[in-house]
């Protein structure tokens, strides 16, 4: 295979990758407004309940290191 037949091959693939994928795109259920809402919150809920989980464990191993240090 030649140099050019090897080019055209990879961009004609590109292509074609771009083209599969807008046409998946187009098969999405996109969700409406009340649907993002409701998934933003629990989002925003779930990442201060991790949030303050990884606080109060690095609090408490924090101190138990102050009690093994002092």
């Amino acid at each position: 295979m030649t140099f050019l037949a090897k080019i055209k091959q990879g961009f004609g693939s590109t292509f074609s990758f771009f083209a599969d994928s807008w046409s998946e795109l187009k098969k999405v259920r996109w969700p409406n407004r009340k649907e993002m809402t409701s998934y933003t919150i629990v989002v925003i809920v779930t990442v201060l309940i991790v949030t303050l989980y990884f606080y109060v464990l690095d609090m408490g191993i924090t101190e138990l290191i102050r009690l093994v240090f002092e």
